[in-house]
C-alpha cells in the first residue's frame, strides 16, 4: 500500500516513528512532498534515509510571493534519483497567500521543469478550477491532482487522463459531491493519500494525520466504488507505480 502524498517534515512525530506505524498498517511506500526549497531539502533527506520514502519537490502557490526566484535551485534538487515528481505546485484562490499572477507564473515555471525533466507534476488547486485547467491544457506530461476536492473539474481530469488522488476529506459527512466524483473516477487513474499531517479521516478527525491512516481513506474509497479494499489497494499501487515511475 502507498500513501501518495504526505508532508513528513511538517509532522510533529519523528518520521521514523511515522514510517514504523505506517509499515505496521500495511503502508510500505510514502511520497513525501516539499512545498518550498527548505521543505524540499528535508524531503530529499528523508528519502535518502528511508527506502520506503520517495520525494516530490516543488514550490506551492502560497510561496509564490517569496520563493518564485528559487526555481533554479528546485531544478538542481530534482536531479536527485529519489525525486519522483515536481510539486506540489498549482493555484490557490481560497487563501490567496500570494498574488494570483505570481502563482500562475510560478506554476508555469514548474510545468516547464516537469516537461524538461520528464517528471510528473503534482497539482494543488483550490477555488481555481478554470485557471488550473487552462494552465494545464498545454502540458503533455503526467498530471496528479492532489487532494482532489473539485468535482467540477472531474470531466476535464477524466478526459485528459490525469491521475486523481483522494484524501481523508472524502470521509467527511458533508462530502457527498466528492464521494460522487470518487465513484466516477477512472480505475486506472485513481490514487489515495493522507496529506499528513492535515485532513485526518473522520475516524481520526481532530488529531494530526499520518501515513498509517491512508488505509481508512482507502476503505471509504472502496465502499464508494463498490469494490473490496484489497482489490482497490492493488489497483492504486499499480497506478502509483505508473504515475511516479516506481519500481
Amino acid at each position: 500500500m502507498i500513501d501518495t502524498h504526505a508532508h513528513l517534515d511538517a509532522c510533529a512525530d519523528r518520521p521514523s516513528a511515522l514510517i514504523r506505524r505506517a509499515r505496521s498498517a500495511g503502508v510500505d511506500r510514502i511520497v513525501t512532498v516539499g512545498t518550498g526549497i527548505e521543505s524540499c531539502r528535508a524531503a530529499l533527506e528523508l528519502a535518502e534515509l528511508h527506502e520506503e520514502v520517495f520525494a516530490a519537490l516543488g514550490i506551492d502557490p502560497h510561496q509564490a510571493g517569496t520563493e518564485a526566484s528559487r526555481v533554479g535551485e528546485l531544478r538542481e534538487l530534482l536531479q536527485h534519483d529519489r525525486a519522483v515528481a515536481v510539486g506540489e505546485t498549482g493555484l490557490d484562490y481560497f487563501r490567496d497567500g500570494a498574488p494570483r499572477e505570481r502563482q500562475r507564473k510560478l506554476l508555469d515555471a514548474q510545468l516547464e521543469l516537469a516537461a524538461e525533466l520528464g517528471k510528473p507534476v503534482v497539482i494543488h488547486t483550490r477555488d481555481a478550477d478554470k485557471d488550473t485547467a487552462e494552465a494545464l491544457a498545454g502540458f503533455e506530461g503526467t498530471v496528479v491532482m492532489h487532494c482532489f476536492s473539485s468535482p467540477g473539474l472531474l470531466k476535464t481530469v477524466v478526459d485528459r487522463g490525469y491521475f486523481v488522488s483522494f484524501a481523508g476529506n472524502i470521509t467527511y459527512p458533508k462530502a457527498n459531491d466528492l464521494r460522487a466524483a470518487a465513484a466516477q473516477a477512472t480505475a486506472e487513474r485513481i490514487l489515495v493519500e493522507t496529506d499528513s499531517p492535515y485532513l485526518a479521516p473522520q475516524a481520526r478527525r481532530g488529531r494530526p494525520n499520518e501515513p498509517a491512516n491512508v488505509v481508512l481513506t482507502l476503505a471509504a474509497l472502496a465502499e464508494v466504488r463498490g469494490v473490496e479494499a484489497d482489490e482497490l489497494g492493488a489497483q492504486i499501487d499499480a497506478n502509483a507505480a505508473a504515475a511516479f515511475s516506481l519500481s
